[in-house]
């Protein structure tokens, strides 16, 4: 079995219907339930801490959204913590957790400028149980060993910070050093082998629990500075609904179960990842163009496309924060919006009356010369920008550290 195949705690009902094969076994409602909470028992051992803190802290949530409807609900302060919650701790998530700190898609200039970007907003997601289990999904998307398979269903996906991403608690410490190379230029400060064996998790409890009230607290000290309980009560409160409503973003954006990939639209076929409205205007996932090109700063390649994320990352970059970013967006025109288009166009020309042809053309003929002119400008200007193209790499091959059998 290769590296990223045993690195996560096999649930008891498995992953596959059997060791040899690639196909999903789909558990049963009860079967899921009964894997959660085994799973959160912190009594039965200590290496239930980090599923337990992840929702005891998302749970924790809720008593400020209740605080915020019961006294100081306004329409205004709910729109203020929506926005909050949907845009920026949408869009933080995509640049730290998701571009960063798994695909490791831009280089910050110092520990400080990680810092103040790994703070930005809310902390609601421990950085172990996001990092280490997307590697894998990359890797097998769809097939039995994703931890978020959407065919499992949305409560396999509703369920799976727990009952999927966690790590594997019997690792040899051969693939325990691995497994911290992973994570070790997120600013996490991972545990000794001898504690790994303790503890069943990358990260210290000590360390993870304090992190999360010293950013809380800072965070609740700056709206209440700006507004008082009430805004902070109003953002805190719509962190709680961002906290729970994330956990399906993976089942919607695989389509649900269903082939909802639109040509034109989502150009990697490797998987039924989706290109939609929403993820991609409030925090720059465009998920078909991530799967795409999966280690890129940018995902948001076409005119209509806005990427927020990348556009924080951009601005990080010109402020002097980031020293180097991955950005496809020449390859992506190069090996798909533009046959696309010639495609599209041929048919046409060949099949549709002259005045159809000419206007659709018309309406199709984006300045392509010119964004690739950008982009090579762009590239020489900053060389350090420029690298290979991931489509068609397997995650594996972009890894940090050897994947071995």
């Amino acid at each position: 079995m290769s590296f990223l195949g045993r690195i996560l705690e096999t649930p008891a009902y498995g992953f596959a219907t059997s060791p040899d094969s690639e196909e999903l076994r789909v558990p049963s409602r009860q079967e899921l339930f009964r894997e959660f909470f085994t799973r959160l028992n912190v009594f039965a051992t200590p290496k239930n801490w980090l599923p337990f803190w992840g929702w005891t802290a998302t749970v924790a949530l809720i008593a400020p959204l209740a605080i915020f409807l019961t006294f100081f609900f306004s329409w205004k302060l709910m729109i203020i913590g929506l926005a909050y919650a949907m845009i920026v701790m949408g869009t933080h998530g995509t640049i730290y957790l998701h571009r960063y700190s798994t695909h490791r898609a831009y280089r910050f200039k110092n520990s400080f400028a990680r810092f103040l970007v790994r703070n930005l907003s809310i902390k609601v997601i421990p950085e172990e149980i996001y990092v280490i289990s997307h590697h894998v999904h990359h890797q097998f998307p769809e097939r039995a060993g994703d931890p978020y398979n959407v065919h499992g269903g949305w409560l396999y996906c509703f369920l799976a910070d727990v009952n999927h991403q966690l790590i594997a608690r019997d690792l040899d410490e051969k693939d325990y050093s691995q497994l911290t190379k992973l994570m070790s230029h997120t600013g996490v400060r991972t545990n000794s082998y001898a504690q790994y064996q303790k503890w069943g998790s990358l990260c210290h409890p000590a360390r993870t629990v304090f992190h999360y009230v010293a950013n809380w607290a800072f965070w609740y000290g700056t709206f209440f500075v700006i507004g008082g309980h009430a805004l902070s009560c109003a953002v805190f409160g719509m962190a709680a609904i961002w906290a729970f409503g994330v956990r399906t973003y993976n089942y919607d954006g695989h389509g649900r179960g269903k082939d909802r990939r639109q040509h034109g639209v989502d150009f990697n076929t490797r998987d039924w990842s989706v290109n939609q409205i929403w993820p991609g205007y409030v925090a720059g996932e465009w998920h078909n163009n991530h799967h795409l090109y999966p280690n890129g700063a940018r995902s948001g390649f076409l005119p209509h496309q806005l990427d927020l994320a990348w556009e924080f990352i951009r601005f990080y970059h010109w402020i002097g924060g980031i020293e180097s970013f991955k950005d496809y967006k020449m390859e992506f025109y190069r090996d798909h919006y533009d046959p696309y288009l010639l495609t599209l166009k041929s048919r046409l020309n060949s099949d549709g009356p002259l005045m159809n042809s000419t206007s659709a053309s018309a309406m199709l003929t984006v300045s392509v010369t010119a964004m690739h002119e950008e982009s090579r400008t762009h590239l020489t200007a900053h060389p350090a920008h420029s690298y290979p193209v991931a489509s068609g790499l397997h995650l594996a091959e972009q890894l940090p550290v050897p994947v071995e059998s």
